[in-house]
């Protein structure tokens, strides 16, 4: 049998989708290890046992470690789609009509990340910064700022409130306190971000007194970090 041009591609057509379909299988491995990962370190700090990482991600450790060799390497792909989905979340709440409301839909969808959580992950050291990490924090940084500035312009954000603010405050609003595990802890970082943002309200900033500046850290209180914690990356 002759073997003609159309046999060839017809054969390679073949050969080539073989390739995709294995890509395909370790992209989903991949993805169900970093969603599985996020939630164990939610659940157990830094020190999360990799094996159960393996195990609610349905895979062997030894797919674990051909896609992640170590845990700094796995720590720092869960630490980047969070901010990336963060940072999605503002993009989006700024497409809302009312700044003060697309501000406060940002903040309950950064509750639902439970950024707070990876607070401990990051301050050990265990997320190393990388070109991806620090495109990702420009990206929020940049949303954030659109977001809040829109809110301010519209007289609806009190003075002096700056994007740190908000981030800190999600990130100990929904950081869970050692060793806790109380049913209701998701309901109840809702309402507590729900009371910090009533208190944002310009409404509320008429007999306050002012704020302290940006780079004034509170009375008797170590100077504050210049970035916002679990936004940002250790060197």
């Amino acid at each position: 049998m002759t073997v003609t041009v159309e046999n060839v591609e017809t054969v390679g057509n073949k050969d080539t989708r073989r390739a995709p379909r294995t890509r395909a299988d370790a992209l989903r491995n991949r993805e169900r290890i970093v969603a599985a990962a996020r939630e164990v370190l939610v659940e157990f700090g830094p020190d999360a046992p990799l094996d159960e990482i393996a195990r609610r991600a349905g895979i062997g450790n030894a797919t674990l470690y051909r896609h992640f060799p170590d845990r700094h390497a796995l720590v720092h792909d869960v630490v980047v789609s969070v901010i990336v989905r963060i940072a999605d979340h503002a993009e989006e709440a700024a497409r809302g009509s009312d700044p003060f409301t697309a501000l406060c839909a940002f903040a309950h969808a950064a509750v639902e990340e439970r950024v707070g959580a990876l607070c401990g992950v990051v301050s050990c050291g265990y997320a190393p910064h990388s070109e991806a990490l620090g495109a990702e924090h420009e990206r929020l940084q940049s949303a954030l700022d659109a977001l809040m500035e829109r809110a301010r312009a519209a007289g609806q954000l009190r003075p002096g409130v700056g994007t740190d603010d908000l981030m800190i405050a999600l990130s100990q609003l929904t950081r869970p306190l050692p060793g806790s595990h109380c049913p209701g802890i998701d309901a109840a970082a809702h309402r507590h971000v729900h009371l910090f943002l009533d208190g944002l309200r310009a409404v509320h900033a008429t007999d306050a007194p002012e704020l302290p500046g940006p780079d004034a850290p509170p009375t008797g209180s170590r100077p504050r970090r210049t970035e916002a914690p679990c936004t940002s990356a250790r060197s």
